[in-house]
């Protein structure tokens, strides 16, 4: 779960998300979105769904250093 952070700022980026703007349709606040990315907090079980379903990717891309995403 190193790379959870990088993996969820490339796919905000990819999408032109701000932080503010993902925070916002994930209901949580931007600077843990941010935190989140630089590693310095770790989402929670129900917010990793949250982010696997609004991404429509899967947990197991988000969660497994090894998977990259699609």
């Amino acid at each position: 779960m190193r790379r959870f952070g990088e993996k969820l700022r490339a796919l905000r980026k990819k999408r032109g998300l701000s932080y503010r703007k993902l925070a916002s349709e994930l209901g949580v606040a931007h600077s843990h979105i941010a935190g989140i990315e630089a590693g310095a907090h770790k989402p929670s079980a129900e917010l990793v769904l949250k982010i696997a379903k609004f991404f429509q990717v899967s947990t197991d891309q988000l969660m497994d250093d090894d998977l990259e995403l699609d």
